[in-house]
């Protein structure tokens, strides 16, 4: 071979070669980031009942779903696992906000920090481990599962809960983790709100107390889109705001009392709506809750199949689901304390389904979209982020139609 023909072949190589580099190059400019903000306990007609002028600006600019539907039970850590898994509680294992797992001999509950950070509570996989093992950066300012080692990974950038941390400074990181050099910037970011649930709950959920937060939210929001709108990323930034669950009005005048109908000694642990009963008082239980008005009770392995409950071991020997705006309460506590709002019943009621909104390069502008359900948003988040999804229970194909065409496929 001459030398004139092997430098030829030498300065093709690396002309190939600065080609490819600078199509990847290319490629990694145009990547898209996604977060995805929940405010706990927003029922999807909050926004139209507080006047949340920010949120409802979407609607132009973005899309807006006319609800979501959560899963069963509607409760905090079982429905925010759900939205990042794809799946159902019956297959994720968070079968509620707190219960006991016999394999492991302990017990799962919100309060219990060391519970709720270990990864043997887990199932199934969230969204910011299948973006890590696939080479994506994600972060978390809270979210259910995100501070525990799922799989063996936690987001890039994770937060221990507390509370106490204000708003405008859960903001404020989120901003400066979208200014992160391109190499350390997260694609995909989760931000939690613990606000207007506990508003709701205490105040009721059309109350002014309650609308007084949806004010301070909707300002809140209309601060952190004013400040995605001046990041240099801007124009490649997905939006996501959404919530768990929906919230019901109360009132001491609708309380099922459940002392009133089983005793305590027939339970291994005093049960509301989940009930494992001491050996031998299974019947007995299941027999006297039939007896209790405005309450659905069944068996385990006897939950209507339209709730997507009863399989996993976690799941109690009965359930039970209240008719909507009533409660489950004891004698010796005070009638009052059931005045305000709540939630955890069937997902099929309204009031349990939830806002959704979104805007970016990726989504529809002025588009209204069906009622869907929230394990198909953890398809939507990987569709988004162009990652292979782990197997779940949603399907991309019930909210592609939100996306321009240009992201459809």
């Amino acid at each position: 071979m001459s030398s004139r023909l092997v430098g030829w072949l030498i300065i093709t190589l690396i002309l190939l070669l600065c080609s490819s580099c600078s199509y990847h190059d290319e490629v990694e400019s145009t990547d898209e980031y996604v977060i995805i903000v929940s405010m706990d306990g927003c029922r999807w007609d909050f926004p139209q009942l507080g006047h949340m002028s920010n949120l409802e600006s979407i609607k132009e600019k973005g899309v807006k779903a006319n609800s979501m539907q959560p899963v069963f039970p509607a409760n905090t850590f079982p429905t925010h696992y759900s939205m990042v898994t794809g799946l159902y509680p019956d297959h994720h294992g968070l079968v509620n906000n707190s219960f006991y797992d016999a394999e492991l001999g302990r017990k799962f509950s919100l309060g219990n920090r060391e519970a709720v950070e270990d990864g043997a509570f887990y199932g199934g996989e969230p969204i910011w481990v299948t973006a890590e093992t696939q080479g994506v950066r994600a972060a978390s300012f809270f979210w259910a599962g995100s501070a525990a080692s799922i799989k063996g990974v936690r987001p890039s950038i994770w937060k221990r809960y507390d509370g106490d941390i204000p708003y405008e400074a859960r903001i404020d990181s989120v901003i400066s983790w979208f200014q992160l050099p391109e190499k350390q910037r997260p694609r995909l970011i989760t931000l939690y709100f613990d606000q207007p649930d506990g508003s709701a709950h205490d105040h009721g959920p059309e109350s002014p107390k309650n609308y007084e937060t949806l004010h301070y939210l909707d300002s809140l929001l209309g601060v952190f889109m004013s400040k995605i709108e001046q990041l240099p990323i801007a124009d490649k930034v997905n939006v996501i705001i959404t919530s768990d669950h929906g919230m019901s009005a109360t009132s001491e005048e609708r309380v099922i009392y459940i002392d009133d109908y089983i005793e305590d000694e027939w339970q291994k642990s005093r049960g509301w709506t989940s009930f494992n009963p001491v050996e031998g008082y299974e019947d007995s239980i299941f027999l006297a809750l039939k007896e209790a008005p405005h309450l659905s009770v069944w068996k385990k392995e006897n939950i209507p199949d339209s709730l997507h409950y009863g399989t996993h071991p976690r799941v109690p020997p009965i359930v039970a689901s209240l008719d909507i705006g009533w409660s489950v309460g004891r004698r010796y506590q005070k009638p009052s304390r059931y005045n305000g709002g709540s939630h955890g019943y069937n997902p099929y009621y309204k009031d349990m389904h939830v806002i959704f909104y979104a805007y970016g390069p990726a989504f529809k502008t002025a588009y209204v979209h069906p009622t869907f359900e929230s394990i198909n948003l953890y398809s939507l988040l990987a569709h988004l982020l162009d990652i292979k999804p782990s197997q779940n229970d949603g399907d991309i194909k019930n909210v592609i139609g939100m996306l321009n065409k240009t992201h459809q496929n």
